[in-house]
């Protein structure tokens, strides 16, 4: 009588297969993704008016953390070089922290050319508009 082949070695290479097709397409898609919506310098909150404007200038700003390197760990910003983003805290009236609204800006900063505005501490961005 034939033995009976054991179908665990097979189960475990169809296994990998799917973890490596799922990791593969959640990277491809977080290096795609850009963020939909879009808004305008108007339309933001007026202390993100004045953090944009210290951005141009140069500062000076309020926060020991504005300026440093954004890694955009979350991914959901276009995938650049480590040091390309950098983060500028945009107060929030009535709270005693920096609270959750950023703007994080690539290239050259100071040109404000790729900035990007967060009211949620990094969960969504929309891109600035001139």
């Amino acid at each position: 009588m034939p033995r009976p082949r054991s179908i665990a070695p097979v189960i475990a290479a169809l296994l990998a297969l799917c973890i490596a097709a799922t990791i593969t397409t959640r990277e491809a898609a977080a290096r795609s993704h850009t963020p939909p919506d879009a808004i305008a310098v108007e339309a933001l909150p007026p202390e993100a008016r004045l953090t944009l404007e210290r951005i141009h200038e140069g500062g000076p700003f309020p926060y020991s953390r504005d300026g440093v390197v954004f890694n955009n760990r979350e991914r959901i910003l276009p995938m650049r070089p480590r040091g390309y983003y950098h983060e500028y805290t945009v107060p929030t009236p009535g709270q005693k922290t920096r609270g959750a609204r950023r703007i994080i800006c690539g290239g050259d900063v100071i040109s404000v050319s790729e900035c990007y505005y967060s009211d949620d501490h990094y969960q969504t961005f929309r891109r600035i508009r001139p």
